[in-house]
């Protein structure tokens, strides 16, 4: 029997029963134990021939995206102090300098107090400046020769209008994970980083074969008592889109020689074989009798307890899988689907299939531009009661706003704004979403992906959200996420971070990172001092630019600890990364900073050790018992995970 049920050529031949029938999971676990884990096959491709196709293995940002802090906008490079009273009944006037930054114009002059510096979208930020002023929002004065003057009748806050160096992918971190199917927007990010190339996962080769005297191909003539061949059709393209590089081979009669020398040939050069009919235990149906002979070892299961697609056949011959689908179209394609799908997207290296269409709370207030529509881009994490969409916050020109976003929702022309706790629903960017199994929100360290790297490869979705120390413990206390990493030192008790929790949550050691001070190693003033002498270096000197952090950043405390109330020229430039303060100090827009020895390190920077605080991370203890909770925590507490933490500079706790 085949693709409908029809008498056997000879009902008087006793059928074969089944003798076993295991539940659904039970193959499944079977099925899979038999075939995993195996090493997975890869191929390099260039960026244009890999649309479509998974990474084989993690990669990771070789550069700073972008490579310098740059203006979002035209208009003027700005000292913020400088406007700080600016009003409409009090302009400020400020001189221009004698150039004009363009894209891929690199900045000559510093804009000192009561300059600005003509800017276009996308050019290099000058040493001095902390802010760019729209062009619209000045006045141009002045007469005759000469650079010229404009006047700004509102005042600007520090880093308005800048793209920091790094904010949208900081050197050295996980930029996509193996298994993540490369589609425009990946691209995107490979193309930033000046990635040219990649590893993808080698499409396994599948054969389809349909067995049956009854069947007719379409477009040819139906003979009597035949009929089409529906299987071979579905099969292939099911096959095709999920992962594999099928090839229909035609319908082979119910001949016991001629069938396994057609499976013999199929299975020698393909990876895996799919066969529809011939499964069932009659005298007709002879390929499962077939596979015996092709490997060990052969049957897993023949017969499971699904309703339809009872007669299923799995097995596994000298390595590759062998799938013998029920006859009827229904039934193969309902096992299909349920049970050979999940293997067959990882055998192609593909993360398992999921739709879903969502709706979500939003945990902040979104605001938004009255007369327009906005489509604003969100993650999706799980919360206390139900799903949450965080906005994305990297800016119209962080391609990783739109590459690591779930979709987006949708904001009317004549709202100006989405209040916090609103109702939303999320359009997904594709059907196979899902939503995060574990979910960590606060400061952000490189360390972090060492330790989540096992679990994305065990196929986990790890969502992890920077938005600072205080407010990951914010969203901890909401209950919005599983982990909060953060490091935040209290003066009164001398100690890191346990101060800081609350009822409910519960600190989990991570690591220990040593901060510093970050200079260039060309730069004399600092040689042989302490990091507080260097600081105290910096500060009576008044041409030394620092580049300080963003508030709630456990960094920042720091800072102004060591500064004790003072504001050197650099104090409102506040990127909201290690990496972006790095990057600042190499480029030689600020003299020093605070960061960790491995960005350091990275950069080719001096660094002057301060202290060694502690990166920990405050446990929502109502998720602690969740399956992804308990892998962060065992990956951590691993051998292999505090191997890697050591190798990339830091201290496991």
């Amino acid at each position: 029997m085949t693709n409908i049920f029809t008498p056997k050529p000879n009902p008087s031949v006793e059928q074969d029963q089944f003798l076993t029938i295991l539940s659904r999971e039970e193959a499944i676990a079977r099925f899979e134990a038999a075939l995993f884990p195996r090493p997975l096959p890869s191929e390099t491709r260039l960026l244009a021939d890999a649309l479509g196709r998974a990474l084989a293995d993690d990669v990771t940002a070789p550069i700073d995206v972008p490579p310098f802090d740059r203006s979002n906008v035209d208009g003027f490079a700005v000292r913020s102090a400088d406007l700080a009273r600016a009003g409409e009944g009090a302009p400020v006037r400020l001189a221009l300098n004698d150039e004009t930054i363009a894209c891929g114009t690199a900045p000559t002059r510093t804009v000192v107090p009561g300059t600005a510096t003509a800017i276009a979208t996308g050019g290099p930020v000058p040493r001095g400046a902390d802010a760019i002023v729209m062009v619209e929002h000045t006045q141009p004065v002045g007469q005759g020769g000469g650079n010229g003057a404009i006047e700004v009748r509102r005042a600007v806050s520090p880093g308005q209008f800048v793209s920091y160096a790094g904010s949208d992918i900081a050197r050295g971190e996980a930029l996509l994970r193996a298994g993540t199917i490369i589609g425009s927007r990946e691209i995107g990010m490979l193309a930033a980083c000046g990635i040219a190339e990649v590893a993808v996962a080698r499409r396994p080769r599948v054969a389809i074969l349909s067995t049956g005297d009854e069947l007719v191909q379409p477009g040819e003539v139906l003979r009597p008592a035949a009929i089409y061949d529906t299987n071979g059709a579905i099969v292939t393209a099911a096959i095709a889109e999920n992962g594999g590089d099928a090839a229909f081979l035609g319908a082979i009669t119910d001949n016991e020689a001629t069938l396994e020398a057609a499976m013999r040939e199929a299975l020698a050069d393909s990876d895996m074989l799919v066969l529809s009919g011939g499964t069932s235990k009659g005298a007709g149906d002879v390929s499962h009798r077939i596979i015996a002979r092709l490997g060990k070892p052969g049957i897993i299961a023949h017969g499971v307890a699904l309703k339809p697609g009872k007669p299923l056949c799995l097995a596994v011959c000298n390595g590759k899988p062998v799938v013998i689908l029920p006859g009827f179209p229904t039934s193969a394609m309902f096992t299909f689907h349920d049970m050979i799908v999940p293997v067959l997207r990882r055998l192609a290296g593909l993360p398992p299939r999921s739709d879903a269409k969502v709706a979500a709370r939003v945990p902040v207030r979104i605001a938004s531009e009255l007369g327009r529509t906005e489509f604003v881009m969100v993650s999706l994490v799980e919360g206390t009661d139900g799903l949450i969409a965080y906005p994305g916050g990297k800016g119209s020109g962080a391609i990783t706003s739109f590459a690591q976003a779930d979709g987006f929702l949708k904001i009317e022309a004549l709202a100006d704004q989405l209040p916090a706790g609103s109702e939303a629903e999320v359009t997904l960017f594709t059907p196979h979403v899902r939503v995060p199994d574990l979910v960590i929100v606060g400061s952000h360290c490189t360390g972090l992906d060492l330790v989540t790297a096992p679990l994305a490869h065990a196929g986990l979705v790890v969502r992890s959200i920077a938005v600072g120390s205080l407010g990951g413990l914010a969203a901890a206390k909401r209950g919005e996420c599983d982990l909060a990493p953060i490091h935040l030192f209290d003066d009164k008790t001398g100690t890191y971070n346990t101060p800081y929790l609350a009822d409910g949550l519960e600190l989990v050691p991570g690591w220990r990172r040593m901060q510093g001070f970050v200079f260039r190693q060309d730069d004399t003033r600092f040689a042989g001092l302490s990091a507080a002498e260097a600081v105290r270096a910096a500060l009576a000197d008044p041409a030394c630019i620092m580049v300080n952090r963003n508030q709630g950043a456990g960094t920042r405390i720091l800072i102004d600890r060591l500064l004790a109330g003072s504001r050197p020229d650099g104090y409102w430039n506040q990127p909201r990364s290690h990496n972006a303060v790095a990057a600042a100090v190499a480029q030689h827009r600020a003299d020093w900073g605070m960061t960790i020895a491995p960005v350091a390190h990275a950069s080719g920077l001096g660094f002057i050790p301060l202290a060694e605080e502690h990166y920990d991370f405050a446990l929502v203890t109502a998720r602690k018992q969740r399956p992804a909770v308990q892998a962060f925590l065992d990956a951590l507490a691993s051998q292999e995970g505090r191997a890697a933490l050591t190798a990339a500079g830091f201290r496991p706790a």
